[in-house]
């Protein structure tokens, strides 16, 4: 299996660089340009990103923080600077790893394989789905807010999980019913109704945001 690799950078000529000589060399690359870019990205669980410190708004320290509890490759940093106080917040911030701009391929291609030799965690393959402040780990079957955890029950999760891993498609409730409590169940589709609800007071407690729309006369979809 090719080994997929996250660059994450605001400097197009770098993406564009590092992009073709990892290519070449095999690797299934995936890009991003900006740090909301990246977080989405990460979705795709790499084997490893290189990570772009000072990108606008949302800067690598920050993606870092946000994606470390949920994806367990290595992160190598890309920096121009190199004071002893960037390395601390760095690694604090879940990194592994600096590289300094500019930097050399050979290093760079070296520092890779190095991470990726030692790392046995890229063998666990987390499904995770980034949403806003909304993180969904389809693995451990929770939700987290801010890093928060919120507990659902099995048939809540199996709905948040049907509805977010097809966005902004209608679902009414009879297939609902039908996808998580079977044809053969006893009971009906308005018990969809009521775990709908409880979903969304649940996920009241640490948002404004609507996850679960509803379209009426038609069913529910997952906002995007």
């Amino acid at each position: 299996m090719n080994t997929k690799i996250l660059i994450a950078d605001d400097e197009a000529d770098i993406v564009s660089m590092l992009r073709s000589f990892f290519e070449r060399k095999g690797c299934l690359v995936f890009s991003a340009a900006n740090g909301e870019e990246a977080i989405k990205q990460a979705e795709r669980q790499p084997d490893i990103i290189l990570l772009d410190i000072n990108m606008p708004g949302l800067d690598g320290l920050k993606v870092c923080r946000r994606i470390r509890d949920y994806v367990s490759c290595p992160i190598l940093f890309l920096t121009a600077r190199m004071e002893d106080t960037d390395k601390v917040k760095g690694f604090a911030a879940g990194g592994d790893d600096y590289i300094v701009k500019p930097f050399s391929l050979i290093e760079l291609e070296a520092r890779v394989s190095a991470h990726l030799r030692r790392e046995a965690r890229h063998n666990f393959e987390a499904q995770i789905k980034f949403s806003g402040e909304l993180t969904i780990d389809y693995s451990e079957r929770c939700l987290f807010f801010k890093g928060k955890r919120l507990g659902l029950a099995k048939k809540e999760f199996d709905i948040v999980e049907l509805l977010s891993q097809n966005p902004g498609q209608v679902f009414d409730k009879e297939r609902i019913y039908e996808r998580i409590w079977g044809y053969d169940s006893e009971g009906d589709s308005s018990v969809v109704v009521e775990h709908i609800r409880r979903i969304r007071t649940k996920m009241a407690d640490d948002t404004d945001r609507t996850y679960i729309e509803t379209v009426w006369g038609c069913g529910y979809k997952w906002i995007k």
